[in-house]
C-alpha cells in the first residue's frame, strides 16, 4: 500500500480526533465557530473514507512488541466507514441550527471525538486497535449522554450506561488475553478464528458479550433507555450508526469466528431474533416518542446480529446502513419536535407532522422504513436477512417475521400519534424557540436522510447487491418472491391494523403492558441480580474490614504498645543492672589486676618462681 493510501486511512481518523480535541479543549471562547468548524471537519471526513473505501486503503504501525496497529478500508470497512462520515455530517449539520446543546464547543469537539473513535473501530484489522477506538468510543458516550451535567437525572443516565457497556466490553479483554493463549499473537481479527483448543471458546464468548453489550441486545438493552437523556442530536448519532451498530458491525465481520466455535453462530441468531420481537414489542407499549425509537433501535439492531449469526452478511451490512439513514432522520425529528413543543410523549405531539409539513414528511418516510414497507430499504433489508435465517433454521425465520411485524405497528402507531388532528382543533403553541425548519442545515440534513431511506433499497437489486457483497467480503441468499410479497403483505397489513386501532385500549393485560413499558424490568432485575448483591458484598467487606481487620491492626498495636511498657518497666531495667554488674565485675579484675604491678623488681622474680613452679606440678600431675 503506497504512502498516500496509508495517509487517507490515519487522516479518515486524526481530523475528526485533532478537530474534536482542540474544539472539546477551547471552551466556550470557540462556541461561535464549533458548529461550522465541526461541519466542515465532518464532511472532510466523508470525502476521506469516500475515496479510502474506494482506494482500499490499508496502514498499519508498531504499537507494542508484536503487537501492530492496523487500519484498513478494504472489504466491509470502506461501506461502513462511509456510513459512519455520513452520519456524522448530518447529524453535526442538524446541530449546527440549533442551540440546546449549550456548551457548544464542547458538544461538537467530543462529538467528532466519538466519530473518530467510531472510525477507528470500524477500520481496525487488529484487536489492539479495535479496544483503542472502542474505549475511546465508550468514554466519548458517556460525556454525550451526560452532556447536561448539572442536572442529577442526566448524569445518573451517563453512568448506567457507561457502568452496562463496560461492564460487557470486559469481554474483548477477556477474548485477547485467550486469543494470545491460543497462539494468536498478532490479535488480527482475520486469525482469531485461528486461536487454538478451547481458547477459540473463550475468544467467541468474549467477542459475543462485548457486541450484545454495546449492541444494547438482552439481557444489555435497557442501557439505551437511559441513554435517551442525551441531547437529541448525540441520540441520532449514537443510536444509529455508531455506538449501537458497532457491536452487529463486529459480529457481521466475525462471522467466521462464531462459526468456528460451532455454537457462537445459533447463539448470536437466536440472541438477535428475540431481541428483534422483545424490543418490539417494548417499543409497541411506549409513551414516549425517544423512548419508543430507542426500543425500536434495539429491535432493528437484532436484525442485524441475526444477520451475523447466520452469515447473512449482504442483508446485515445493508440493514446497518438502512437503519443508519432512517433511525439518524426520525431522532433529529422528534429532537426537533421537543426543543419546538417542549414535549416529546405521543400524545402531546398529535397533529405536530400537520403543524410542519415538511418536517412531517421526513418522521413519515423514516417511520415508513422502519416498518418495512416497501419498496424502502429496510424492506429489502430485512428480507435479505430473514432469506439467511430461513436458510437455517425455519423458526428463526418464524420469529424474525414476526418481529418484522411489530416493527410496522410501533412505526405506523407514532405515525398515527402526529397526524392526528389535536383535539379541539387548536393546534397548540410552542413553548421553546427553536431552528425553523427552512433553515439550510435543517433542511438540507432532512432532504439527505429522507432521500437515502428509499435510495439505500437500490443495493438490494441482484446487480448491486452482488457488488455489495463482494465489497463486505460476504453474501448470503437472496429471498424469493413469495417471501418479498409475503413480507412487503404482512407490513402493510399489520400497519393498516394499527393504524385503525390508533390510540384505542388493547386486551392485552395492563401487567404486561406496564412490563413491556418499563422494558421488561431489565434493569431493575439487573439491580437485584447483580447490583444489589454487589453492594452487599462490598458493605459486608466494608464492615469486615472495619470490625475485624481494622479492630484488629488497632489490637495489635495496642499490645505493642503494652509489651513495649511491660519492657521498659520490667526487662530494661533488669539488662541494665546486668550491664553495670558486668561493668562493675570487671572494674575490681582491673583493680585487682593492677595490685601486682608494683614496680619492684624481687616481686616480679617471686611471682615468676610461684608461676613456674605451679606449671611444673602441672605438668608432673598430668603425667
Amino acid at each position: 500500500m503506497s504512502g498516500q493510501a496509508g495517509a487517507l486511512v490515519w487522516a479518515l481518523a486524526g481530523v475528526p480526533a485533532a478537530t474534536g480535541g482542540v474544539l472539546a479543549l477551547a471552551g466556550r471562547r470557540a462556541d461561535r465557530v464549533a458548529p461550522g468548524t465541526a461541519v466542515a471537519a465532518a464532511l472532510g471526513t466523508l470525502a476521506l473514507a469516500v475515496t479510502a473505501a474506494r482506494e482500499a486503503a490499508t496502514v498499519s504501525a508498531p504499537f507494542l512488541e508484536g503487537l501492530p496497529l492496523g487500519l484498513s478500508a478494504a472489504g466491509m470497512p470502506g461501506p461502513l466507514a462511509v456510513t459512519v462520515a455520513g452520519a456524522t455530517a448530518t447529524v453535526l449539520l442538524f446541530a449546527a441550527a440549533g442551540r440546546e446543546a449549550g456548551a457548544r464547543a464542547r458538544f461538537h469537539g467530543l462529538m467528532l471525538l466519538f466519530a473518530a473513535a467510531m472510525l477507528v473501530t470500524v477500520t481496525a484489522t487488529t484487536l489492539t486497535a479495535l479496544l483503542l477506538g472502542w474505549e475511546v468510543m465508550g468514554a466519548a458516550s458517556w460525556a454525550l449522554i451526560g452532556h447536561w451535567w448539572r442536572e442529577p437525572v442526566r448524569t445518573e443516565a451517563a453512568q448506567v450506561a457507561f457502568v452496562t457497556t463496560r461492564a460487557a466490553d470486559l469481554g474483548l479483554y477477556v477474548a485477547a488475553g485467550a486469543a494470545l493463549a491460543g497462539g494468536v499473537g498478532s490479535l488480527r481479527l482475520d486469525r482469531l478464528p485461528e486461536a487454538a483448543g478451547p481458547w477459540l471458546h473463550v475468544v467467541t464468548a468474549g467477542v459475543v458479550t462485548a457486541a450484545l453489550g454495546k449492541s444494547a441486545q438482552l439481557p444489555f438493552a435497557f442501557w439505551l433507555s437511559r441513554a435517551m437523556q442525551g441531547p437529541s442530536a448525540v441520540s441520532a448519532l449514537l443510536h444509529s450508526a455508531t455506538m449501537v451498530a458497532a457491536g452487529a458491525y463486529l459480529l457481521l465481520r466475525l462471522s467466521p469466528l462464531t462459526a468456528a466455535s460451532g455454537w457462537g453462530g445459533a447463539a448470536v441468531a437466536w440472541a438477535g431474533a428475540v431481541t428483534a420481537l422483545a424490543l418490539g414489542l417494548v417499543a409497541l407499549a411506549q409513551r414516549d416518542l425517544k423512548q419508543l425509537l430507542a426500543a425500536s433501535t434495539c429491535a432493528q439492531t437484532g436484525f442485524m446480529v441475526l444477520a451475523a449469526g447466520v452469515a447473512a452478511t449482504t442483508g446485515g451490512t445493508l440493514q446497518l446502513m438502512a437503519h443508519a439513514a432512517a433511525k439518524s432522520l426520525a431522532f433529529l425529528v422528534s429532537g426537533w419536535w421537543l426543543a419546538r413543543l417542549g414535549t416529546k410523549s405521543l400524545t402531546g405531539l398529535r397533529g405536530a407532522a400537520r403543524r410542519h409539513r415538511a418536517v412531517g414528511a421526513a418522521f413519515t418516510v423514516a417511520a415508513l422504513g422502519l416498518a418495512g414497507v416497501p419498496p424502502l430499504s429496510l424492506w429489502a433489508a430485512k428480507d435479505l436477512v430473514l432469506a439467511g435465517a430461513l436458510a437455517h433454521d425455519p423458526w428463526l425465520y418464524a420469529v424474525g417475521l414476526a418481529a418484522a411485524v411489530v416493527s410496522a405497528c410501533y412505526s405506523v402507531k407514532a405515525l398515527w400519534y402526529v397526524w392526528q388532528p389535536v383535539e379541539g382543533g387548536a393546534a397548540g403553541s410552542a413553548v421553546r424557540r427553536a431552528a425553523s425548519p427552512r433553515r439550510v442545515p435543517v433542511a438540507v440534513s432532512l432532504a439527505v436522510l429522507a432521500a437515502a431511506v428509499p435510495g439505500l433499497a437500490v443495493l438490494a437489486l441482484p446487480g448491486p447487491r452482488a457488488a455489495l457483497g463482494r465489497a463486505v467480503g460476504g453474501g448470503g441468499p437472496a429471498p424469493g418472491a413469495g417471501e418479498l410479497l409475503l413480507s412487503a403483505g404482512l407490513a402493510v397489513v399489520a400497519g393498516c391494523a394499527a393504524w385503525a386501532l390508533g390510540g384505542r385500549r388493547t386486551v392485552v393485560p395492563p401487567a404486561v403492558v406496564a412490563a413491556a413499558r418499563d422494558w421488561l424490568h431489565l434493569e431493575r432485575a439487573a439491580r437485584v441480580c447483580l447490583v444489589r448483591p454487589v453492594r452487599r458484598l462490598a458493605a459486608a467487606l466494608a464492615a469486615f474490614d472495619d470490625r475485624v481487620l481494622d479492630r484488629g491492626v488497632h489490637a495489635l498495636a495496642a499490645g505493642a504498645v503494652r509489651c513495649a511498657a511491660f519492657t521498659d518497666r520490667r526487662l530494661e531495667a533488669a539488662v541494665d543492672a546486668a550491664v553495670e554488674g558486668v561493668g562493675a565485675a570487671g572494674r575490681r579484675l582491673g583493680r585487682l589486676a593492677r595490685r601486682p604491678q608494683s614496680g619492684l623488681l624481687h616481686q616480679y622474680l617471686a611471682q615468676a618462681v610461684a608461676a613456674f613452679t605451679v606449671l611444673a606440678l602441672v605438668l608432673v600431675l598430668v603425667r
